[in-house]
């Protein structure tokens, strides 16, 4: 699998991954009506840098980084990866985060936290518990997923 800095013409690829997941409107506080084109103005925005998982010229997944806040919060970074429905389960989204993990210590971060990941959004959640991520907040019922109605949203953190 190769991770490389996303390019203009990977903006049909990432629309492609993108897209869906915020159409389905379970796992990002994104307006599932949002069109395509604001989508990827926030995936692909000046102030974070976007990459893709490439598997056989196909990408599969991406991701971006950006400093969580300004200021006295720049050493914190945040970051949001999605991945391709057909990806599922191919480890994709784990390169991806083993990826951003050593790109963020490398670019002087001391932390990564991820401000709203949705409770119900299991196979995120197993995943950051399993590379030492910590659950240090939860937002009780602030987010309204689809099927299940009002669940929570985490705060979780991790020391670089």
């Amino acid at each position: 699998m190769l991770i490389r800095p996303a390019r203009p013409d990977d903006a049909p690829a990432i629309a492609a991954i993108i897209m869906p997941v915020i159409r389905a409107g379970e796992t990002y506080a994104l307006d599932p009506a949002l069109p395509e084109a604001e989508a990827l103005a926030y995936w692909l925005g000046p102030d974070r840098e976007t990459f893709v998982a490439e598997v056989g010229g196909a990408v599969l997944g991406t991701y971006y980084l950006r400093a969580n806040q300004a200021g006295g919060g720049s050493h914190v970074c945040n970051c949001g990866y999605m991945t391709a429905t057909t990806a599922t389960g191919r480890g994709v989204a784990r390169a991806m985060a083993a990826d951003s993990l050593a790109r963020a210590a490398a670019r002087g971060f001391l932390a990564m936290q991820y401000n709203f990941v949705v409770s119900s959004n299991e196979r995120a959640v197993r995943l950051w518990d399993s590379l030492g991520f910590a659950t240090v907040g939860r937002l009780p019922k602030a987010f309204r997923h689809p099927a299940l109605g009002l669940v929570d949203a985490l705060v979780m953190h991790r020391s670089l």
